[in-house]
């Protein structure tokens, strides 16, 4: 099956394949920690093509092969374990792992192989790693002109770089990550796989040289499943863990990146820390006004600035090929994890909101799709925060009567999750959504 997902980020594999690796080649190899699908890479040492490794049979696997689809092409068994080949496509080696999967990055490394003695020169061919080139409660749908999710518009990509993937080949007689992806989502559908998706594995990137939010509030099963992506933000070096959902790709943390927003008085209206503390932003995010989510320099929107009927999709503050969710996305979001009135316990986290043990009003999370929301509050004019582990407020695109926004609330105390609108002066979180091709 060609949409199956990998089992695990700790013993990555891929598609099936063949491949030829060096040892001189390797250490350049292990240090290219991610190539950039939509971003940028995670390292920018160069890995190198060199000659060939030895390791089993070749068994037809030629010394390179254009994509990362065309791996399949070719088989990837015990007899093939530890040969490898020159991905055109990422400029990097892919490794046979002996189980019809393949193996490309820093898990290399991790693979019983000798690469001391090589067979035939893959190529010549430049191996550089690639580059990468958004105050009353209401149930439901907004009651305003936004988009229902049943019209949820079909967008397309500007993103055509490329990132570094592992997925393990899909075979009707064994058990894959597909199967085990089934639960993530209602309707059925098949997952994507890293390269399908332009995310890379979960622990790509070493954390030791960028921004890591802590792994303790997503969910631990998927986590060990291998169910995150990851993307790295090119921008500030900040690593963010995704997630597929239905057939949406979301970033399975909040933003974090340090956008400044000035008014006329000089003030900075485009992000904060929770309480101004960096130990927020490191567990939270950031808290973004309407103007700093939709990137108000760039778009024109804002607080008395009134965005155009149809903004179409917005960047805003994500990375490059991601983009603030309107209200017709975060609606197609909620019918895939079951509807407005149980999305808030399959979206939260199942640590970190406030127990009111006393009224026995709290409703836990089961974050049984990997969104993983955090209860990061909000702020509010004049520099007041409030509800930090109770509420978890994100914003849409999409405009209220001018001067307001939606937000996607969730609380500690329901099961829902419900619009509502704020002030564009507030602060709220901010949740990225993957173009779609």
């Amino acid at each position: 099956m060609r949409n199956s997902f990998l089992q695990s980020s700790w013993s990555l594999s891929f598609w099936r394949g063949r491949a030829p690796i060096e040892s001189a080649a390797i250490g350049s190899i292990l240090t290219a920690l991610c190539l950039g699908f939509a971003l940028s890479a995670c390292d920018d040492s160069s890995s190198a093509g060199g000659d060939n490794g030895s390791g089993g049979n070749r068994g037809g696997i030629p010394d390179t092969v254009e994509t990362f689809m065309e791996l399949s092409d070719y088989d990837c068994g015990k007899s093939q374990k530890c040969v490898a080949t020159y991905l055109t496509e990422y400029h990097d080696m892919a490794v046979c792992d002996g189980d019809n999967g393949w193996v490309i990055g820093t898990l290399i490394e991790k693979m019983d192989c000798d690469f001391s003695s090589s067979s035939a020169k893959a190529t010549d061919k430049d191996s550089g790693p690639a580059e990468g080139s958004s105050s009353s409660v209401e149930k439901g749908l907004p009651d305003s002109d936004a988009k229902s999710s049943s019209s949820a518009k079909e967008t397309k990509t500007s993103s055509d770089s490329k990132s570094s993937s592992s997925v393990k080949s899909g075979d009707s007689s064994s058990s894959s990550s597909a199967d085990k992806l089934e639960s993530s989502s209602s309707k059925g559908e098949v997952p994507k796989s890293y390269a399908e998706a332009k995310v890379m594995p979960s622990g790509t990137c070493d954390c030791s040289k960028y921004n890591c939010f802590t792994t303790e509030y997503l969910n631990q099963e998927f986590l060990e499943a291998g169910k995150y992506g990851e993307i790295l933000d090119e921008r500030d070096g900040q690593v963010y863990k995704t997630v597929q959902i239905g057939e949406q790709i979301w970033m399975a943390e909040n933003m974090n990146f340090d956008y400044n927003y000035n008014d006329f008085h000089g003030e900075n209206f485009g992000s904060k820390c929770y309480k101004e503390s960096a130990d927020s932003c490191a567990k939270y995010g950031r808290l973004y006004t309407w103007a700093g989510a939709m990137d108000s320099v760039k778009t024109g929107c804002g607080r008395g600035w009134k965005c155009a009927a149809d903004t179409g999709r917005v960047q805003g503050v994500c990375p490059n090929g991601w983009h603030l969710p309107d209200t017709a996305e975060w609606n197609v979001l909620i019918d895939a994890v079951g509807g407005v009135s149980t999305a808030g316990t399959m979206l939260k986290t199942t640590e970190g909101w406030q127990i009111d043990a006393y009224r026995g009003m709290d409703v836990i999370g089961t974050d049984a799709y990997g969104f993983s929301a955090l209860p990061s509050g909000a702020k509010e004019t004049g520099g007041y925060f409030y509800y930090a582990g109770q509420y978890s407020h994100f914003w849409s695109s999409s405009e209220y009567m001018g001067d307001n926004a939606y937000i996607m609330k969730m609380t500690y105390y329901t099961a829902l999750a419900t619009w509502s609108y704020r002030t564009k002066y507030f602060g709220h979180a901010v949740r990225c959504v993957k173009d779609s091709d």
